[in-house]
């Protein structure tokens, strides 16, 4: 099936040896063509220049004759001054062009363009001296006259006459012997043009005659080619039309070859496949990405010093989604399994064998599967979190949650026509969605926060397309289906929980506490929690594990220690994923009793501050201990209440606020040019951290940098009719004190 290459060598030696005498010949005559298009320049240059002598021979002795005339005359006037300057300048022409004439020197013409002057033969050598012996006699008569013409304390009258008087005999000699000089040079150039010419008709009628010979010897070769090419096709047609499996070859070009089975296209999906590029016929049917590593893959495949085993491994083309040929999903769309195997003929590697199947009914049953292993590792997650963490904040996250998606999807339904309107729109979804988001990273319910954050590089594409329409939001209601479903499935695990919970309830110290455990019938979002119970310890049972046996369980609020101990949690767990280490402590938190209406907005804030602190304001270890910093970076929350207001505050000693980095930051989102921000104040630019979709960070991941999170927190406080103070130290630290009024 493979064509030898030592056939292919002898076979078309003649014809590479062909090419390259054609190529010759055609580089030979452009040289020669380059070399005679400069010879002819330098002649023609020579014959500017010898015009040019002549020319200015004839103004000197036509300067000399004005100056004679003009004997007599103030020599500061600008006629004499004009014509003393010409003549020197002549002059000095005159001796430097006759020089280069006569030795082949370097001139440089009045474009200020350097050139170097051919040799002359011996007939144009004694004209150029007969003119230079003439100059000789006059030069320095002139030289003699420049040295006192302008210097009204001389008289240099005999001088000029001298000049004028020579200047009328060897004018004549010298523009007799340039004028010879002159004709000379260009009957030299003539004969030189014309043999160029010749050489030039030659050598094109021998390319002529030579490519002919050549067409017809590649013609021929060609015709015995694919001879050849039809004769091999005959005898694998058969086999080709009885596997049942797609089979091709590939060469170095990663062209198909003439001959595959006729399985193949019904596989692949085309009709046409002998001889086309295999990444044309793959292109558009998979990714970009998979096909330059298809083709880097395939390179390998011809490497012989890369072993095919190891090559093996990394096939791109294992399993992969084939989309059909229209690029739109359908049935023609399948997973095809790609086998790439080695021809060699001796020991070079001549063709890749390729070996396609339809394995598509296997995939899907793969992916069945997978999403049952998925579904499942995911109860388990929930349930883990159930069973560790205290059942009022699960409580509270289900009816947050289902909150947030209400809200999401009261604002999809409100109707939005102009840009301002779908903005408003688009930012009121972000704050929901990454409120959520930081809920269900709190309790490590990482489905949750995957599915919040594929919904939020979303609302970022679209915060970024610029303009908007109402269908962007359409793919957004699948994101808010997917977190429901998760929300019921933890509700539904939590009832389970608790329906396996005992009624009874046991006496400790001769105290009763009774606790009502929700029926199936009653959602875990709805459990009423009685007052926390007179037993510690009990209590403290009941936050690690809310299914005890022989012992009360106690689904009261979580204690303040919990709140702490979440909140020290949620602040770890972000540090891990950054690279960094704090510290999270509160002398209040355990004090500070926090209105109900105000818990949930307190608990957001908090986890808003939280995050913002530990992505932005604390540095990397290596980072602070090069500024002299603990390693370990701390964060100070406080809860504090009067008779009035609720103050949150929250501290971190990390690298406090950059308004430099917030000017820059500006300028490269194209919101503000540089002079703008240059004039903002501080308070103008805190304001510009608090706006939706502005982040310091450079690059978004699941904890920051999509400019959402201080949102938050200001419609948050402005929604509660609160206050917002932000003080920052650069180097140092970073206070946020936010007050929410109580009434």
């Amino acid at each position: 099936m493979a064509t030898t290459h030592n056939v292919d060598n002898k076979r078309y030696r003649s014809l590479i040896v062909s090419i390259a005498l054609f190529l010759s010949l055609i580089g030979a005559l452009l040289a020669f063509t380059f070399y005679t298009s400069s010879l002819l320049e330098r002649n023609t240059v020579l014959i500017d220049q010898t015009n040019q002598v002549a020319n200015s021979a004839q103004a000197v002795i036509k300067d000399l004759f004005d100056l004679d005339s003009s004997y007599g005359e103030d020599t500061s006037s600008p006629h004499i001054q004009r014509v003393l300057e010409r003549l020197e300048q002549n002059t000095a022409l005159i001796t430097n062009s006759i020089a280069a004439i006569g030795q082949g020197g370097q001139v440089t013409d009045l474009d200020g363009n350097d050139y170097t002057l051919p040799k002359i033969n011996e007939n144009s050598q004694a004209k150029i001296s007969a003119a230079n012996e003439q100059w000789q006699l006059l030069e320095p008569k002139i030289q003699s006259y420049l040295k006192d013409a302008d210097n009204i304390m001389v008289d240099s009258s005999d001088e000029l006459i001298q000049a004028v008087e020579q200047a009328k005999t060897s004018s004549l000699f010298i523009n007799e012997s340039l004028d010879e000089l002159t004709d000379e040079v260009f009957i030299n150039a003539e004969r030189q043009a014309d043999t160029i010419r010749l050489i030039q008709v030659l050598g094109v009628a021998a390319i002529f005659a030579y490519f002919l010979i050549f067409v017809f010897f590649f013609v021929r070769r060609l015709r015995d080619t694919d001879a050849e090419a039809l004769a091999a096709r005959r005898e694998t047609q058969e086999i080709m039309e009885t596997v049942n499996t797609g089979l091709f070859l590939l060469d170095k070009d990663l062209n198909i070859g003439q001959q595959h089975s006729r399985a193949l296209t019904n596989i692949i999906g085309a009709d046409t496949l002998a001889g086309e590029n295999f990444t044309n016929v793959l292109r558009g049917r998979i990714s970009d990405k998979d096909l330059n590593t298809t083709r880097q893959f395939i390179e390998q495949l011809y490497n012989p010093r890369v072993k095919e085993k190891l090559v093996d491994s990394l096939n791109p083309l294992n399993k992969v989604m084939l989309h059909n040929a229209h690029g739109a999903d359908g049935a023609d769309s399948r997973y095809l399994d790609f086998k790439f195997s080695r021809v060699y003929e001796n020991k070079d590697i001549a063709r890749i064998l390729v070996n396609v199947n339809d394995v598509s009914d296997a995939v899907y049953l793969e992916q069945r599967l997978e999403k049952e292993r998925s579904q499942n590792d995911m109860q388990i997650e929930m349930l883990t979190t159930i069973l560790n963490v205290n059942p009022k904040i699960i409580n509270e996250f289900i009816t947050n949650t289902k909150a947030h998606i209400d809200k999401m999807n009261n604002i999809l339904k409100n109707p939005g026509s102009s840009q301002f309107e779908l903005e408003g729109k688009l930012k009121a979804i972000y704050r929901e969605m990454h409120s959520l988001k930081g809920e269900a990273s709190a309790l490590k319910l990482h489905s949750f926060t995957k599915i919040a954050s594929d919904a939020e590089d979303k609302l970022d594409a679209l915060q970024n397309q610029g303009k908007l329409s109402g269908n962007n939001f359409l793919p957004l209601a699948v994101h808010l289906d997917d977190l429901l479903s998760l929300s019921n499935t933890i509700e539904t695990l939590g009832e389970r929980i608790n329906q396996a919970t005992p009624k009874s309830v046991s006496a400790t110290n001769n105290t009763h506490a009774t606790q009502s455990v929700a029926s199936s019938a009653t959602p875990a979002s709805n459990i009423k929690t009685p007052a926390a119970s007179e037993n510690q310890s009990t209590h403290q049972s009941a936050m690690s594990m809310p299914v005890a046996s022989g012992n009360d369980i106690d689904l009261s609020d979580e204690s303040d220690d919990d709140q702490l101990s979440y909140y020290q949690s949620f602040a770890q767990d972000i540090a891990a994923r950054q690279g960094k280490q704090v510290q999270l402590s509160s002398q209040t938190l355990a004090h500070t009793a926090i209105p109900a209406h105000l818990k949930n907005v307190v608990k957001e804030i908090s986890i808003q501050l939280l995050r913002n602190a530990v992505v932005h304001g604390i540095e990397t270890p290596a980072v602070r201990q090069s500024a002299d910093k603990p390693a370990v970076g701390t964060i100070d929350l406080e809860i504090q209440s009067d008779s009035r207001d609720l103050i949150i505050t929250l501290q971190d000693d990390g690298q406090g606020i950059d308004y430099d980095s917030i000017r820059q930051k500006l300028i490269a989102k194209g919101r503000f040019d540089a002079e703008a921000t240059a004039q903002m104040s501080q308070g103008e630019l805190l304001k510009q951290l608090f706006t939706s979709g502005f982040s310091t960070k450079e690059h978004a991941d699941e904890d920051g940098g999509r400019g959402v999170g201080l949102d938050i927190i200001k419609a948050q406080v402005k929604e509660y009719d609160g206050k917002l103070n932000v003080n920052s130290e650069l180097g140092k630290m970073t206070r946020f004190t936010i007050t929410l009024p109580k009434a």
